[in-house]
This record gives C-alpha cells, sequence and structure tokens, in this order.
C-alpha cells in the first residue's frame, strides 16, 4: 500500500492528501475492525440520541459509510433527514456507492455552508482529531454551535490522550509512526475530557455527560482483524472475532474507563 505523506497547512494540498486516502482507504480491507467500530459508535448513539425526535441531522464526516455500513443507516431511523459531509470528494463518492441515499456534501468542517440553526443534532466521530493544530477544534466546534439550534445535541468523539498507547503516540513523529505501520493516516491534534469540556464551554455548549469507548486493545486487534478478514471473510471466525472484541466494552463501566478507552466521548447541548 503506498503510504501518504503528512498534510500540509495549506488547505488545498490538504484536501488533496484526504482525497488520496479516501482512495487507499475505500478498498475494504479493514472491513471487519470497520464493523466493530461501527457496532461501538452505533451503540452510543442509541444511548445518547433520542428516537423520533430529530428534524435534521448532521454527521460530520462520511469515512465510516465508505468503508463499511457506518452510523447512516441507524442515524436514518434517528431523525427526519440525515446530512454528511466530508473533505474528500473521493470518500463522499464512495459513501454513495454505498449507501444510494445518503446525502454527502464536500465541504470544510471549520467553514460550514449551512445557515445559522440549520439542524437538531449534529454527530461528530473522530472527525476534529485529525487536524495539526488544536486550535482548529475549537473553530470546527464554534462552526458545529452556529449550525446548531437552541437545545441541539451534538455527540462527539475525539482520540483519548490519556490512553498509553495514544498518549505514546502523540509524541512520536507521524513520519516513524507510518512508516512501522502503527498509523493509516495523519492523526493531529485532540484533547482530554476536561480539556475539551473547557472549550465546548467557551464556545457556548453544556457538557450532558463523558464516557470513553472503543476499549478493546487496538494495536494488537487491527491486524488480528486484518488477518480474519483476509483469511477466513464471513466465517464463525468473523463472527466470533466480533463479539470477542465486542466483549471489552464492559470495561466503560470501570473507574479506569479513562485509561482503556481509544477515544473519548462527549455528549453535548447547545445553551441558547
Amino acid at each position: 500500500m503506498t503510504r501518504t505523506p503528512r498534510p500540509s497547512t495549506d488547505a488545498e494540498t490538504d484536501s488533496s492528501y484526504w482525497n488520496d486516502v479516501g482512495t487507499e482507504w475505500t478498498d475494504g480491507r479493514d472491513h471487519l475492525w470497520r464493523t466493530h467500530a461501527d457496532v461501538v459508535n452505533a451503540a452510543l448513539c442509541r444511548r445518547w440520541l433520542p428516537a423520533g425526535h430529530i428534524r435534521r441531522l448532521l454527521k460530520t464526516d462520511a469515512f465510516d459509510e465508505a468503508t463499511g455500513d457506518g452510523l447512516w443507516p441507524l442515524l436514518a431511523t434517528r431523525s427526519d433527514r440525515v446530512e454528511t459531509l466530508d473533505h474528500a470528494w473521493t470518500v463522499a463518492a464512495q459513501a454513495r456507492v454505498r449507501q444510494h441515499e445518503i446525502s454527502v456534501t464536500v465541504t470544510d468542517v471549520r467553514a460550514l455552508p449551512y445557515a445559522n440553526a440549520s439542524f437538531d443534532a449534529v454527530v461528530s466521530n473522530s472527525t476534529l482529531d485529525h487536524f495539526e493544530d488544536a486550535a482548529d477544534i475549537e473553530r470546527s466546534l464554534r462552526e458545529l454551535h452556529r449550525v446548531l439550534a437552541s437545545g441541539g445535541r451534538l455527540l462527539l468523539t475525539l482520540d483519548n490522550p490519556a490512553h498509553p498507547v495514544v498518549a505514546v503516540r502523540n509524541v512520536l513523529p507521524f513520519g516513524l509512526l507510518q512508516r512501522v505501520g502503527l498509523v493509516p493516516y495523519y492523526v493531529g491534534a485532540t484533547l482530554d475530557a476536561a480539556s475539551a469540556g473547557l472549550v465546548l464551554e467557551r464556545v457556548g455548549f453544556r457538557v450532558v455527560e463523558t464516557t470513553a469507548v472503543l476499549h478493546c486493545p487496538r494495536v494488537v486487534a487491527v491486524p488480528v482483524a486484518r488477518l480474519v478478514n483476509r483469511l477466513a471473510p464471513d466465517s464463525m471466525w468473523t463472527r466470533g472475532l466480533l463479539r470477542g472484541l465486542g466483549a471489552f466494552e464492559w470495561l466503560e463501566r470501570l473507574p479506569t474507563r479513562r485509561r482503556t478507552g481509544h477515544f473519548v466521548a462527549l455528549l453535548c447541548e447547545k445553551i441558547g
């Protein structure tokens, strides 16, 4: 597989980078792992998004839908209208192939093409943790706050810097991490739960609930899932592995969840 270099801070080059990533990662190679991630994220959406009370919902990327089933099928049952965006046209195109009825706009989450108070809910799962500068996370959150109606809900997940593997990854050079295969594409700045809460409050959100999700040992689970997916797709082995990966989510119930979850998750409400 071609290793796409680190994106530039230049907007046009940055878009080109993610288009290349979309080309490389929409071929189904990580189908089994993506299925597990979809299950975990869908469970969080069921807990935090009310059924039947959302008029219009925005999802801030289409990568899940381009590489697997994603969250769109579930979100479509939670909202009268679901809209999705992505920075990469290759990802948007593949999402439309996989989910024929999906609506995807190619745009930048830092400058949304929507009117104020356009949405009743936003789902942003691991979208905002790919910027080089944490200031872009706040910039994006201000845009999401702008397009949400008063009282609207934001479901946000970010890479969890309190997780030991994520913490080590964040201090090592991206080039080295990519060469040894520890990261498939650029991972950027992120925020822990406390820091994210402060930014969200500054922007105009009230944090309703926080947790951490995806507790399986990812550094082992991803290559194992890739191997099983290649050697025995759609078999008892794939179903067994998915059950085994899902069993790790019981760790969310423990006080140590902030150390074992790869993502910090926050449920927020727009004030005013």
